[in-house]
């Protein structure tokens, strides 16, 4: 290898490292562009009313804002009310557990001995113990409500930015594609940015639906703090495959804990009920055949970004699947794949291909010597 190849490495290998360190930053930044097309989708629908721009945008933005606001002060108060009486409940249960394996153990054989309570507390407690680390990281989640707030206000902040002047920052990134190729990534960032309005709005759709009817169940089966669990629920279906299977526990919990145990599988029958529904009605639906991902592949893609990003690149893991799979399709498979040809040149043996791909093969000319071309004998 020659010197400037040497160089072209060791840049690559540093971009790559940078790329590594700064991934929050990148990931964070997405969510602002995620948020700053759903704002620039709401401001084209209010300049569809001839409304200049600059006056949509900060309509969009006040809109915007008294529907978070609303959010905040009719959903979040009667969430945090219901989820104290969760605690409680747990409270309960807990000064009833000790009467409650007593009767266990008297039901059970001889041989078959459960644990003393104060052993359980015990292993609850115990400096090793995976039960400890699990509460650890529950109340350390908490204490970092901090770092969130500022995280979000950065994705605000930056999202805003966006939307002011989009096409500039477009532009920028531009000019990192060659000359030839900025008219199509041009093309490609759009196609992503439909697909993207695709997501949004289906998830949306699709998170109201399990937010609404998983009320009305719990609501029939008389499942205590059945708002809170909806809301749950409806949030966590953000987290494909694995939010619906994480919004079952409380409510199994809850109904376990009430006078009625059986009410758990009743719940378990309701959320999967559910979920088929909103899986193979209502999302193809919404969000037509512009999103459609395999589930294997949603699977995959949600423990690799869960694995780079942590729990943000799980919550993202769909929109950033998304966008992958427009570029995936568009610059690999179209731009490359699809105009890739054989060469006459080529040192493949046409006898690998199929008959039909070997009667399109280009065949090369044969130099046939003419009569007047050889040599004429004396």
């Amino acid at each position: 290898m020659k010197l400037g190849d040497w160089i072209s490495l060791l840049c690559l290998i540093a971009a790559i490292y940078i790329i590594w360190q700064i991934r929050p930053l990148l990931l964070l930044s997405f969510a602002a562009v995620v948020v700053a097309l759903a704002l620039n989708s709401l401001t084209r629908k209010i300049q569809a009313f001839n409304i200049p721009r600059r006056f949509a945008i900060p309509i969009a933005i006040l809109l915007s804002t008294i529907v978070a606001t609303l959010f905040v002060l009719g959903i979040v108060p009667p969430f945090v009310q219901q989820f104290t009486k969760l605690l409680d409940l747990l409270v309960s249960f807990s000064q009833r557990l000790p009467s409650l394996l007593a009767e266990l153990q008297a039901n059970l054989p001889e041989r078959i001995r459960l644990p003393e309570l104060y052993e359980f507390i015990e292993w609850l407690t115990a400096p090793d113990s995976a039960a400890l680390d699990v509460f650890g990281n529950f109340f350390s989640f908490f204490n970092s409500s901090l770092r969130i707030l500022i995280q979000t206000l950065f994705v605000a902040v930056l999202a805003l930015m966006m939307l002011t002047n989009p096409n500039a920052y477009l532009n920028g990134i531009l000019l990192l594609f060659p000359s030839f190729y900025r008219q199509r990534a041009r093309e490609i960032f759009g196609k992503c940015e439909v697909a993207l309005g695709n997501w949004l709005g289906g998830i949306v759709i699709s998170s109201l639906f399990i937010f609404g009817f998983s009320f009305v169940g719990l609501l029939m089966l008389r499942i205590d703090l059945a708002f809170a669990h909806a809301l749950l629920a409806g949030i966590l279906n953000l987290i494909p495959n694995l939010g619906p299977t994480l919004s079952m526990v409380f409510p199994v919990v809850v109904a376990l804990l009430s006078d009625d145990p059986w009410k758990a599988i009743a719940v378990v029958i309701l959320y999967i009920v559910l979920q088929q529904i909103e899986s193979y009605f209502v999302t193809p639906t919404v969000m037509a055949h512009q999103v459609s991902l395999l589930p294997a592949f949603t699977l995959i893609a949600q423990i690799f970004f869960a694995t780079i990003f942590g729990f943000l690149g799980l919550l993202l893991a769909l929109p950033l699947t998304v966008v992958a799979k427009t570029w995936i399709q568009e610059l690999l498979i179209k731009d490359i794949l699809d105009h890739w040809h054989l060469t006459p040149q080529s040192n493949i043996h046409p006898a690998t291909y199929p008959i039909e791909e070997q009667a399109a093969l280009p065949i090369p000319p044969t130099i046939t010597e003419s009569p007047s071309n050889q040599p004429s004998e004396a």
